[in-house]
């Protein structure tokens, strides 16, 4: 979503402030929170001052998505969690997001190296996003669900809780009504 260089701004007067100054996003709108008695001169200073810095915020909030969301991040990450969880013996060749994986949470390929995750993931916490990464990395050396792919993958410290989080969501898309044509996702 692009960020205005100008966005609307509404000056809220409160008589519960006596000195605090606030300013925050309410969709493409800033708020001013200011004290009820702030002069027109005061709003005008805190709006050079505060309007800025959200937008800034905002801007470098964005781009941080955007990075988070580029398919070298993801390999690099997934390079770094081998060599943190599985002393670098995963080695994935590629590492992409995927718009088509809406049964899984991730794939992996071992002959070839390559690691497929679902773009559903994008917003995911960073914590799931790894979790889900370190089980595709387990994959490159164990291709089945095996004893030995349980440990590989528990070495994640998080596995659990990243697990019930994936759980939580499978569940609350089952829940939705059928009609969304949403269906279970999990790691391969």
């Amino acid at each position: 979503m692009p960020v205005p260089t100008q966005p609307e701004v509404v000056v809220r007067r409160s008589a519960r402030r006596r000195k605090t100054v606030s300013a925050h996003w309410s969709e493409d709108t800033v708020v001013l929170s200011v004290p009820q008695a702030a002069t027109r001169r005061e709003i005008e200073h805190w709006t050079r001052e505060l309007v800025p810095r959200v937008v800034e915020r905002r801007r470098r909030e964005a781009l941080r998505g955007a990075e988070r969301r580029s398919e070298d991040r993801l390999l690099h990450r997934a390079r770094e969690l081998s060599r943190r969880h599985l002393e670098g013996r995963a080695e994935p060749s590629d590492v992409r997001w995927s718009e088509r994986q809406n049964t899984r949470w991730g794939s992996a390929t071992p002959a070839t190296g390559v690691i497929r995750i679902s773009a559903q993931l994008q917003d995911a916490p960073d914590w799931v996003l790894d979790f889900v990464l370190v089980h595709e990395l387990a994959h490159l050396l164990e291709a089945d669900h095996s004893p030995r792919f349980r440990e590989l993958e528990a070495r994640y410290p998080l596995a659990g809780r990243a697990q019930a989080f994936l759980d939580g969501v499978a569940w609350a898309r089952r829940s939705e009504p059928a009609s969304e044509g949403q269906r279970d996702a999990s790691p391969s």
